[in-house]
């Protein structure tokens, strides 16, 4: 088990770079330098971690010497991560993997498209959850879940009359792509998506199918162990969600129900299944798919921008922040120091300022 070949190399980990150095600016030039092809890609496990800071940084350390990089979160209930490893180590990361019991054998999510710059930096994290759900309930066992459905089976399920799908990602991800009739909550977080379904669908725990999907598949793991909880009696998710979804209707040329853009927390931003574009720029209203952060730092709003309004508002939210970016960078410092970010950080897609948004 890793833990016990790890203990020497950990005693001495004060030696060791257990954090990112290097700013995106300087991991870009770096990636252009090393010219070698990335796979982005994501994996997850629920498992009992005796220890997950030691976890943390044994990953850390052998992953920054792969050069792996990603955002990848560590608890006593397992590891979410989403990542990209150079093309030519996938196969070390694999062997790597392979290592560690509880992770030997575990599915790799491959991105259906790629970049090299997915992730500018390895950030390790340990938190509390490896999905924020807010449940304090500690009876809800997350080994009881939804039955799995391949590509063809959630197909047919998707077209039964008594099937409600329902699509356990937020607000700002559905409004860009989501399969047809799915029922997609108003809501910015998870957590707020599981009590709102269970008071929508509270009349058909027993006549109707909940059929559940999200970007990865983690998301439906809690979902479909909460619902069970609740008393829905028919649960099923889509087995490694949209991401291994586009993958078996391709290689196996099924219909495609998903339509438009699968939203991805990278810098990639969106990753495409449809040609289908079913949102608009949040600015001008013209098809649009395309999210941005605002370029003020103190704002950072995420909305959906066009290429004309992109120009046009050199990437900004509004003209306040349009403003701010021109000023010079020491001005701009002390606008910044001691306040925090603007709350429209947290309101994804949703601003007074922003004309039409979702």
């Amino acid at each position: 088990m890793y833990f016990n070949n790890f203990v020497t190399q950990y005693t001495n980990a004060y030696l060791m770079q257990l954090y990112n150095k290097l700013s995106a600016e300087e991991r870009r030039f770096l990636l252009a330098q090393a010219g070698e092809e990335r796979l982005t890609l994501s994996f997850y496990q629920y498992y009992h971690v005796e220890n997950p800071q030691i976890l943390r940084d044994y990953l850390f350390l052998n992953w920054n010497e792969m050069n792996v990089l990603g955002r990848i979160y560590v608890a006593k209930e397992g590891i979410n991560a989403q990542l990209s490893v150079p093309a030519p180590r996938f196969e070390d990361f694999k062997n790597f993997l392979d290592g560690i019991s509880f992770l030997k054998g575990i599915r790799l999510n491959i991105a259906v498209e790629q970049d090299n710059e997915s992730f500018l930096k390895l950030t390790v994290k340990v938190r509390e959850k490896i999905v924020a759900d807010g449940l304090k309930d500690g009876s809800i066992d997350v080994t009881q879940k939804g039955i799995h459905l391949n590509a063809y089976d959630f197909n047919t399920l998707l077209a039964q009359p008594d099937t409600i799908c329902v699509d356990m990602r937020n607000h700002y991800e559905s409004e860009i792509g989501h399969f047809k009739g799915a029922f997609t909550p108003n809501v910015d977080t998870f957590r707020e998506s599981l009590p709102l379904i269970e008071q929508e669908l509270a009349q058909h725990k027993e006549d109707k199918k909940l059929l559940m999907y999200c970007t990865g598949g983690i998301r439906c793991e809690k979902a479909s162990a909460y619902f069970k909880h609740k008393g829905f009696k028919n649960v099923f998710q889509l087995d490694g969600g949209i991401i291994e979804y586009s993958r078996q209707v391709n290689e196996k040329g099924l219909e495609n129900k998903f339509i438009g853009k699968n939203f991805v927390f990278d810098e990639r931003g969106g990753e495409r299944i449809s040609v289908h574009i079913i949102s608009k720029c949040h600015q001008c209203g013209s098809p649009c798919d395309s999210h941005v952060n605002c370029a003020n730092e103190a704002c950072h709003l995420l909305f959906i921008q066009c290429d004309s309004c992109k120009k046009q508002r050199e990437s900004c939210c509004c003209s306040d922040c349009q403003e701010t970016i021109n000023l010079p960078i020491e001005e701009q410092r002390k606008l910044r120091k001691g306040r925090y970010n603007s709350n429209k950080i947290f309101k994804k897609g949703r601003s007074e300022v922003l004309k039409f948004k979702h």
